[in-house]
């Protein structure tokens, strides 16, 4: 008889067969992960050019350049708080060649924007952490609250009597100061503004009460005596600014931790080899004097955080914010 009109001998073909076609796939990626990185690898910063995020991705991306012998280009795809680069990102074949700089919009995004559809936890796998630009809570000098104590003393006695300014909903200096007054148990008045240098003006001007300011900014003001700095938002004292306590110190609020967190993600499907080798090209260019220098300039705290860490760290800052955005009464629009 013909073998190809056996039955069970076809049978036995078209399973080889079968199971080869399902071998291949991974027999590929495998390879391709051993080649990689074989062409130019693209970190998309969701925001403009010259902003924060911009530039601590450039530090980063110029160092992991030097250790991963390709280029590492950063593109900048602005828009929508970050939601269109962040998008493309989601969106990108999970490759490892498309990368995304990511900051606490990346975990609070969602919660403020009903129109998102990307999920940090779900759509993405941390690549590692950079470490944290704190805030300065701060009053202007002219202020008569001489303490961070005091000044939620003065909160306490006199609700909603104090404000506080910020860049907008949803930004770093809104969040910081937030959960200052939920974990503190105080009301203080929010005063959004369009951006951080029109808070700033009216803060130095004494037509608002307090602001959580960057601290790269913060600390000029406050060592030229036109800003009073009762506490830094970070879980540690910052080096600039060595006299000032931490909110857990000054307020007795253990745990209070809040700021500008900054990292690289990558499409959550990335495969675990290729993602081994953008951490340790990561956790290279943080740990390099010159790029540490250049982040500290900026006002980061560096602190590399491995992927996994990473990946538990923004899922504990969605859900923190979370919990945060409800009790101020603010919703996805």
């Amino acid at each position: 008889m013909n073998g190809t009109n056996n039955p069970a001998r076809l049978k036995r073909g078209l399973l080889a067969c079968a199971m080869l076609a399902s071998i291949m796939p991974m027999a590929a990626t495998a390879a391709d992960a051993a080649r990689y990185p074989a062409r130019p690898i693209r970190i998309i910063v969701p925001f403009s050019a010259g902003g924060v995020v911009d530039s601590v991705a450039r530090i980063v991306a110029q160092k992991m350049a030097d250790s991963l012998g390709q280029a590492v280009i950063v593109e900048n795809k602005a828009g929508a708080g970050g939601a269109i680069g962040t998008d493309t990102a989601a969106k990108a074949a999970p490759d490892g060649y498309t990368l995304l700089a990511v900051s606490p919009s990346h975990a609070v995004g969602p919660l403020l924007n009903a129109s998102i559809t990307w999920n940090a936890e779900r759509d993405f796998r941390a690549i590692g952490g950079f470490g944290m630009i704190p805030n300065v809570i701060a009053v202007p000098a002219s202020s008569r609250l001489m303490t961070l104590k005091s000044l939620l003393d003065e909160a306490r006695a006199h609700p909603d009597a104090l404000t506080y300014a910020s860049a907008g909903i949803g930004t770093s200096n809104h969040l910081a100061a937030a959960l200052l007054a939920q974990s503190a148990g105080v009301q203080i008045t929010h005063v959004p503004y369009k951006g951080q240098p029109e808070a700033l003006n009216d803060l130095l001007g004494g037509r608002v009460s307090m602001m959580a300011i960057t601290v790269a900014i913060a600390q000029s003001h406050v060592k030229a005596g036109k800003l009073r700095a009762l506490a830094v938002t970070s879980s540690r004292r910052y080096p600039g600014l060595p006299d000032v306590p931490t909110v857990a110190e000054a307020a007795g609020l253990p745990g209070y931790e809040a700021g500008a967190w900054f990292g690289l993600v990558a499409p959550r499907k990335t495969p675990d080899a290729v993602v081994r080798k953008l951490a340790d090209a990561v956790a290279q260019a943080v740990a390099s004097p010159d790029a540490a220098g250049h982040l500290a300039e900026l006002g980061m705290d560096v602190s590399a955080q491995t992927a996994s860490a990473f990946d538990q760290y923004v899922g504990g800052e969605s859900r923190k914010w979370a919990k945060v955005l409800k009790a101020s009464g603010i919703t996805a629009q």
